[in-house]
Parts: structure tokens; sequence; C-alpha cells
């Protein structure tokens, strides 16, 4: 039924669950699972800001954080899925909006579902339905589930 798959993650608690979810999938499927994480700018800056105490900005260092932020990330995503009993080469990182990068991965994939979590750490207006997996569940030329 499945053969290729592609999550969609950020480090927030219903990414977590959307990775466990696709590995039991991908597992259950012998599928292919490919990982994405697009870092936004502002929920790093947001958190680097509360965990200095001091406003960080657009700079340089920001940019530094980013991308130190994101290979943390996609590191502690291998963790899971390896546990998962799942190998991943590489954690695909993207520059720009999640749901467009995520969309572009599933699409040089072929995937048949992509799985994101209901809420993330990306824009705090979307309070009923996380705007990535919204932007997924409208644009995916594939099965959707999202995972609470």
């Amino acid at each position: 039924m499945f053969s290729s798959i592609v999550v969609g993650i950020d480090g927030s608690d219903a990414s977590g669950r959307a990775l466990v979810l696709a590995c039991k999938i991908a597992k259950a499927f012998d599928a292919q699972l490919q990982i994405s994480h697009t870092p936004r700018e502002e929920t790093v800056a947001y958190a680097a800001e509360a965990i200095s105490g001091f406003y960080i900005g657009a700079n340089l260092a920001q940019q530094e954080i980013l991308e130190e932020a994101a290979a943390q990330v996609g590191a502690q995503a291998c963790g899971v899925a390896e546990r998962e009993g799942i190998e991943i080469e590489e954690v695909q990182i993207g520059h720009g909006d999640p749901a467009t990068e995520l969309l572009a991965l599933a699409e040089r994939a072929q995937a048949d579902l992509i799985v994101t979590g209901r809420r993330g750490l990306g824009n705090l207006g979307a309070l009923v339905l996380g705007s990535t997996s919204h932007q997924i569940s409208k644009h995916a030329k594939c099965a959707c589930l999202t995972v609470p």
C-alpha cells in the first residue's frame, strides 16, 4: 500500500509522534522513509532569546544557531528512527517555507504518504490546525496523515 513515505519534523512533541508513527508504517509496509526538517527563523530566534535572555535579531549568529539547531533536530530524528528499526541516510534540511519544502521532497520521492504533526513550532496563529499541516493537506498529491 505504501512504498515511499515522507515525514516532516520540527522538534515539537507532535512531530515526534508523527515520526514514530511514520517509522511504524514504513516498517509494516517495508517502505522507504525520508525525513524533512525546515527550521523557521522566528522559532529559533524565539527559543534563543528565551534561553539567553537578550534579543538575538536577524544576524549571522542567528543563522549559525539555525543551522546548529537543524542539525540537532535531524540527529535526534535519526536516533528515533533507528530505535524504531528504520535506517535514515540523511535528513533533508530545507530553507524557507516548511510546507513548500515538504511537498517538494514528497514529489521528488514519489511519496504515497506524507506524515506531519498537527501543531508544531511554526506559526503561532494557526490555533486549530498548524499552518504547515494545513498547507500539506491542501496541496499534496498523495495521502496525508496528520498526527495530534
